[in-house]
């Protein structure tokens, strides 16, 4: 039934749903993991000549009510992600919902209430981005966590520049294909990660980049994997790609396709769009000054560039005014260590795409994507407060 919901709500495949419906229960129970762990830590003194006869004790204490805004792309986990930890710190929570996916987020929170918590644990308010904005900057918000755009979430925080805000936000994630890759294993997690729900996901993979001894293979299989990729109605099982949450982001990304073509790039297949579905994309060779090559498309399209080696795969990753995850594949060891050292990400996936993401850890991203981190017990903290309490012997 919840699966049905985003199916029919924002158009997410029915494959991707019911993997969203699952992922929500296991973020519940991940938050409910830490309430059986210890509340707090002791700590020796005595090092300290001062301390002889202390002990020091630090816990955590909630942070207050909390302000969550979440996005239509994935309106149950997105704010599972945030109401769980709150919960389990102790916060309530004011729960903003998307416009797009306001039955979703909205149904969700009909079955927190329902579920029993504390009378006035949770609030949820369809509301406009104005009023978000006002309980944003109220003195009674203890933390703002918002999940969205680039420019609404960088304009929350300087509102709320006073308060803890965590920021999830935009990226043009990249998948690395180094010469020991298995190309059949990439081409399928490439265009899942890139095409999967329209590209409508914050990790999905925009960007490729291949060594050039595997280049000229992975671009063959690269399109036929596109030309074969299963688009359309997201009610059959089949369907990876389905439309974008409205016609309005579809034109955004045709018109960035035709930008880039216009501008050089190739057009190796797709392109087409009918309403707010766009057909799986692949390009190469798109110029570096075009939208797509700087910002995040947000739609079912990935863009092709050799690379020379692993020190030329880094500067490209880095290059991105973005970086939450990057994909890796390679067996080497000593490169997927490169990366975790020099990428400049919030985490590193090696073998994988970089749209996997594991709900009990850390998740966030650098520069232009925000800060903060997510990942239940990650937020917990984020959610909380440290207290130190020191005791001298009684």
């Amino acid at each position: 039934e919840l699966a049905g919901l985003l199916v029919r709500e924002i158009g997410k495949p029915v494959a991707w749903a019911e993997a969203e419906v699952d992922r929500l229960a296991l973020t519940f129970e991940f938050a409910a993991d830490l309430l059986s762990a210890p509340s707090g830590t002791v700590h020796p003194l005595d090092l300290d000549p001062r301390g002889d006869g202390h002990v020091g004790r630090v816990e955590r204490f909630p942070i207050g009510p909390l302000l969550a805004i979440v996005p239509y792309n994935w309106p149950f986990n997105l704010a599972a992600h945030k109401l769980a930890p709150a919960f389990a710190a102790g916060n309530p929570v004011i729960l903003k919902p998307a416009r797009q996916a306001a039955l979703s987020t909205l149904t969700l929170a009909e079955l927190v209430l329902e579920a029993g918590p504390v009378e006035g644990a949770l609030q949820a308010v369809a509301c406009p981005p104005d009023v978000a904005e006002r309980a944003a900057t109220d003195l009674r918000v203890g933390m703002v966590s918002f999940t969205g755009s680039p420019a609404v979430g960088w304009r929350l925080k300087e509102l709320a520049a006073r308060k803890r805000v965590s920021l999830e936000l935009g990226g043009d994630a990249a998948a690395v294909v180094m010469d020991d890759a298995d190309l059949d294993w990439a081409v399928r997690r490439i265009v899942a990660g890139g095409y999967g729900y329209a590209g409508q996901v914050c990790i999905a993979v925009q960007r490729v980049l291949a060594t050039r001894c595997v280049y000229e293979e992975l671009r063959e299989r690269l399109i036929r994997a596109t030309r074969n990729c299963p688009f359309g109605d997201p009610a059959r099982w089949e369907t990876v790609c389905g439309p974008l949450i409205d016609e309005t982001s579809a034109r955004k990304v045709e018109e960035w396709i035709q930008e880039a073509v216009d501008g050089g790039a190739r057009l190796l297949c797709g392109g087409r769009r009918e309403g707010a579905t766009v057909e799986p994309t692949l390009l190469e060779g798109v110029p570096p000054g075009c939208r797509l090559a700087q910002e995040e498309v947000f739609g079912p399209v990935l863009t092709l560039r050799p690379v020379e080696d692993a020190d030329e795969a880094i500067r490209a990753v880095n290059a991105s005014r973005y970086g939450i995850h990057v994909g890796v594949f390679t067996r080497d060891l000593a490169i997927a260590e490169r990366f975790f050292r020099e990428a400049e990400v919030g985490g590193v996936v090696v073998g994988d795409y970089p749209t996997l993401r594991f709900d009990n850890m850390p998740y966030g991203g650098v520069k232009q994507s925000g800060f903060g981190r997510e990942g239940v017990a990650y937020a917990y903290e984020e959610m909380t407060e440290l207290k130190a309490l020191v005791v001298r012997a009684l």
